[in-house]
């Protein structure tokens, strides 16, 4: 699947049009904010920060809301009927696995209880960072594709992990800023940008580690086709006012990149011409 961050948009009339969409699987999707949907206050925020947010795709982690008997505690209905209210889709999670067989289990137990092939794939290897086993993410992703899911790997912005992936059949990768809830925002740009330059057919969607809505438009801005978050949203004091701002600010790095940023310099460059032209000739 080609990304639509392929390669950088071009100063044509086409990339000013106001259709900016991307896919997951065969699904057009407007929304490049996907949202969490664990740790808020009350399911009345959790509605009201949802609809605030404009996002298409929120995610739920199975694990923690069906433990090992496969029972919905509540918590999946009110998701389902959320996310059926807004018109969004679901995104089930295997937060909290441990090995590709716990994520390889429950991601088919997501797929007969919410009826959907997608999945957000994460194995955890360190309970002090919960960054991704790059060894067992790899081996659940290679069975889960053979399976028919759409996977959508949670990893560190490790290339060659990365590239492992793409390798696995994922489409679709989920890089971390930082670890997850820390808030930290982007702690290497740089190599967020290679993941982008190296990978220019792979939707990338960073996620996890964002604390501000600054940290989104960055993101975007590097050309990250989206971002997904939750703690930032849930553990602010508004949720809502700040599903709002993030909605915002994806919306404004996306377009800041869709116009090209222009170049950075080590030394200062006057902006008014002494002499000559007043007006770049194109």
């Amino acid at each position: 699947m080609t990304s639509p961050s392929s390669t950088q948009a071009p100063t044509t009339a086409a990339a000013t049009t106001p259709t900016d969409t991307w896919q997951i699987g065969h699904t057009e999707l407007g929304s490049r904010f996907l949202l969490g949907t664990a740790g808020y206050p009350s399911p009345e925020v959790l509605r009201a920060a949802i609809e605030a947010s404009g996002s298409q795709v929120l995610t739920l982690g199975l694990k923690r809301t069906l433990g090992t008997t496969g029972q919905d505690n509540g918590f999946v209905q009110i998701i389902r009927n959320t996310a059926r209210a807004q018109g969004a889709h679901l995104l089930p999670n295997t937060a909290g696995c441990r090995s590709a067989r716990e994520a390889i289990t429950l991601a088919h137990m997501a797929r007969e209880l919410l009826g959907t092939h997608w999945l957000k794939l994460e194995v955890v290897g360190d309970e002090q960072t919960l960054q991704p086993d790059p060894f067992e993410l790899l081996e659940a992703a290679r069975q889960l594709v053979k399976d028919g899911f759409e996977v959508l790997p949670y990893c560190t912005d490790d290339l060659v992990s990365a590239q492992r992936l793409v390798d696995a059949g994922c489409r679709i990768l989920m890089p971390w800023a930082a670890p997850i809830g820390s808030g930290l925002g982007l702690l290497n740009p740089w190599a967020l940008r290679t993941l982008r330059a190296r990978l220019p057919d792979i939707t990338l969607i960073v996620d996890a580690g964002l604390g501000a809505p600054s940290h989104a438009a960055a993101a975007m801005e590097l050309g990250f086709d989206a971002v997904l978050l939750n703690s930032a949203v849930s553990q602010s004091r508004d949720p809502v006012r700040m599903a709002r701002a993030f909605r915002d600010a994806v919306q404004g790095g996306r377009q800041g990149w869709r116009a090209g940023l222009m170049p950075t310099n080590d030394v200062a460059i006057a902006t008014t011409p002494v002499g000559g032209q007043p007006f770049v000739l194109l």
